[in-house]
């Protein structure tokens, strides 16, 4: 009878335990966050152990992450971070009802996951990134630790200080130790659990937990206020070469269309940063060394800002972009030429005889990307660039400064707030990516997109104007072609071109009979290369293959 009565009171005490472990668990992550902005938001918990997941996903479960939530994709990864820890949280909870100590253990233990995630990164400072994690986690196992006793049975000193209760006083119910504050019937002792200290405790700890959390936040956002200060006080000098006037034709006035030039707000961002660096411009380096560097050297901002600066619009693209994907777009940008730093160096390209065949690059947050230095010296109009559609680049763009390489996915050309580039080899360093299965070079492949109409829209019968866009950076795009169903393939109106760096609007009108209608575009670049009809997955050196839209014509 014994047995069942403790089991019925544990059963009743199951959804407190569970709360007092989400608790436990909450805590220990508000205090985490305040303890991160006294060493550096990136050693917070989540974003650590984000981070490193982020660093040990499959490729193809990365690129699924993109595929399906897109720019969302660091949000989701943070939701679903947050939700595991819930869920192990509770069953902290539930185990520290029947052992406080093996509960809190299991909490102070769940930190060690952020103290490994956080020195395991490559831009971890030291030991300092792993006390987020062991504070908040110490924090956590005591909190569950207190809440759980007060769950627990009282001592039999509780018990007697009860039945000594004064003649014809009515005892606190809320302090009894029995079940709804009576003794059982058959008068042997029920466990019972201290309602009120709970509660009490309880609203505390989230009290205090909340107000630790925001504290965190907002230090945490005051510590970017000196790079968000340096960069409003950047003002971009006129460019020695200015990119050439637009050509008349080069935008055409569709709607739906992409704008030829896109706006910095509506430029894509695929990076693993979880939260987007907040570099001091003011503070900021970069150095180049390495192999063949014959004359080491460090710039500052200032540095670049009074070099001969050129501008150019360029067309970037993603290698994650899936056919007709969305993950490109056409900027003006402005910043030195990557050559000429290169030669102040010493370097000089394999064809000349340099050693080094692979620059690699850095960033603030420890990405490392790899580029061909014969295509960065090639002549092209690869840049180390400042601004972005004539303002300072944006910080989710790389601010202070970053790489811009037409012809080549971003992954291999494309580092955002950079501040190292060494010259080494293909053979002798494999970068961040090329460690995950991608390609080591990868230029841009020829691609061409459907913009209007989009997939599943109902056109009504007669004349639509089915459009799109049409890339093939540093070749150029030398012809487009439209076909309806399985009919003949017709040439659509390519714009003007501007440079062969920039992507191409083109269009084509159609006589819409009702039904419904599969409308596939592809496109030939200027050495005759035609896209082929067989789609390829992204990896390992981007997406192939032909777009199309399926439209119901009413």
């Amino acid at each position: 009878m014994r047995t069942k009565k403790r089991n019925s009171a544990h059963a009743g005490g199951r959804l407190p335990a569970a709360l007092g472990g989400l608790l436990a668990g909450y805590a220990a992550l508000a205090v985490a966050e305040l303890v991160s902005a006294a060493v550096r938001p990136q050693a917070s918990p989540v974003l650590a152990v984000g981070s490193a997941a982020i660093d040990r996903a499959p490729a193809p479960v990365k690129d699924w992450a993109i595929r399906e939530f897109g720019t969302n994709d660091k949000l989701a990864l943070q939701l679903g971070i947050v939700a595991v820890l819930g869920v192990i949280a509770v069953a902290l909870g539930l185990l520290a009802l029947h052992s406080r100590t093996a509960g809190s253990t299991g909490m102070a233990v769940s930190g060690a996951v952020g103290v490994w995630a956080a020195l395991s990164r490559p831009d971890a400072t030291g030991f300092a990134d792993a006390l987020p994690s062991l504070v908040g986690a110490c924090a956590g196992a005591a909190l569950l630790y207190d809440l759980a006793g007060r769950l627990r049975a009282r001592t039999t000193g509780d018990t007697a200080s009860v039945q000594n209760t004064a003649p014809g006083s009515r005892p606190n119910k809320d302090s009894l130790p029995f079940t709804n504050g009576l003794p059982p019937a058959d008068g042997t002792r029920e466990p019972g659990w201290d309602r009120r200290g709970f509660v009490t405790a309880a609203l505390a700890a989230a009290a205090a937990s909340t107000g630790a959390g925001l504290a965190g936040r907002s230090l945490n956002g005051d510590r970017g206020s000196g790079a968000d200060a340096s960069r409003l006080g950047v003002v971009l000098p006129a460019a020695a070469s200015s990119a050439p006037p637009l050509p008349g034709g080069a935008g055409m006035e569709v709607p739906g269309i992409s704008p030829f030039i896109t706006p910095n707000r509506d430029f894509y961002r695929v990076d693993t940063a979880l939260v987007v660096p907040k570099v001091d411009a003011t503070a900021w380096r970069l150095r180049i060394h390495g192999k063949g560097v014959a004359r080491e050297r460090t710039f500052t901002f200032e540095d670049l800002l009074g070099r001969e600066l050129i501008e150019r619009r360029i067309t970037l693209t993603c290698v994650s972009n899936q056919v007709g994907g969305p993950y490109v777009g056409n900027a003006r940008w402005i910043g030195v030429r990557l050559a000429d730093l290169l030669a102040e160096c010493g370097v000089r390209p394999p064809s000349h005889g340099g050693p080094a065949d692979q620059l690699v690059a850095r960033s603030v947050d420890g990405m490392t990307l790899g580029t061909p230095v014969e295509v960065v010296m090639d002549g092209r109009d690869a840049l180390l660039a400042l601004g972005m559609n004539g303002e300072p680049l944006p910080f989710a763009h790389g601010f202070p400064v970053r790489m811009v390489v037409p012809g080549l996915y971003g992954f291999v050309s494309g580092c955002k707030w950079i501040q190292d580039i060494e010259l080494t080899t293909f053979d002798a360093y494999d970068t961040y990516w090329v460690r995950r299965g991608w390609a080591r070079t990868a230029p841009v492949k020829t691609q061409s997109r459907i913009d209007t109409p989009r997939p599943f829209a109902r056109p009504r019968a007669g004349g639509v104007l089915v459009a799109g866009v049409a890339w093939a950076q540093h070749r150029g795009i030398d012809k487009v072609e439209v076909r309806v169903d399985d009919g003949p393939w017709r040439a659509a109106r390519l714009a003007t071109e501007d440079t062969a760096d920039t992507w191409r609007q083109w269009s084509l009108p159609w006589q819409a009979a009702p039904g419904t209608h599969t409308l596939t575009v592809r496109a030939t670049d200027r050495t005759g290369v035609a896209q082929t009809p067989r789609r390829t997955r992204t990896i390992p050196d981007g997406a192939d293959g032909w777009h199309s839209v399926v439209v119901t014509v009413v």
